[in-house]
């Protein structure tokens, strides 16, 4: 999909610690990645030469993980390849507004704050939705769905590139799936994020075919193919 206002995607890691997660960087040179306990990612400038991935090994630490995302520089031989997952950019079309489903069951969608983190990384571990450390509910808003008290759903916002606002961490428990919970947490969001002017976005493992399906009827078109890769330093 050509879209000229979605070029910052193409680097979102980079344009998020350069602007709205600031606060959330640290930096050597030219190499960028979040503070430990809030992200992984890391990045460099497109086209990196070796003194900017020295700077990367210089921020990180040797033996460090170097969790590139989706970027496609191949960083010195020395590195040792971890990971390597092939996944799909998608993002909402520039026009229109979600549908919102019906709540089920009397559960309604709330707010997730510092005191629900436990909560939230034990939904992670039995879900796996991709990572999601003690302190990563800091770069947004978090919203869940209880069940009984016990949370049983939950989505929130990542990346903040330019304009834009990643959707993430979507996840429900195993024995609370087909109740339509992560369409109602991710069309909150949708509107969130609309409502102040930005557009939202994601990233799936093209593995991960039922999430594609619910993501394409919420209205979400496919951007591009990436690698969602890994290195360790040397």
């Amino acid at each position: 999909m050509a879209d000229r206002d979605a070029l910052v995607l193409d680097d979102p890691v980079g344009w998020s610690l350069r602007g709205h997660h600031a606060r959330f960087a640290r930096c050597s040179g030219r190499a960028a990645g979040y503070v430990p306990g809030v992200a992984t990612f890391s990045a460099v400038p497109a086209d990196p030469d070796a003194a900017e991935w020295a700077d990367l090994a210089r921020l990180l630490g040797p033996g460090e993980l170097a969790d590139l995302f989706t970027c496609p520089a191949t960083p010195p031989p020395d590195w040792e390849p971890v990971f390597a997952v092939e996944g799909r950019q998608m993002i909402w079309p520039g026009s229109g507004r979600p549908d919102h489903p019906r709540s089920g069951n009397g559960t309604e969608v709330v707010v997730l704050g510092g005191d629900s983190v436990p909560e939230m990384l034990d939904l992670v571990a039995r879900t796996r939705p991709g990572p999601f450390w003690p302190r990563t509910h800091e770069l947004g808003t978090y919203l869940g769905i209880r069940e009984r008290g016990a949370l049983v759903a939950m989505a929130g916002e990542r990346l903040r590139p330019a304009g834009w606002t990643e959707i993430s961490a979507v996840c429900t428990a195993p024995e609370t799936r087909g109740r339509g919970h992560a369409a109602r947490l991710v069309g909150a969001l949708i509107a969130r994020v609309l409502a102040r002017g930005e557009r939202p976005f994601l990233h799936v493992a093209e593995a991960n075919t039922g999430a594609i399906a619910l993501y394409e009827r919420l209205g979400f078109k496919a951007r591009k193919d990436v690698t969602f890769r890994g290195f360790r330093t040397p």
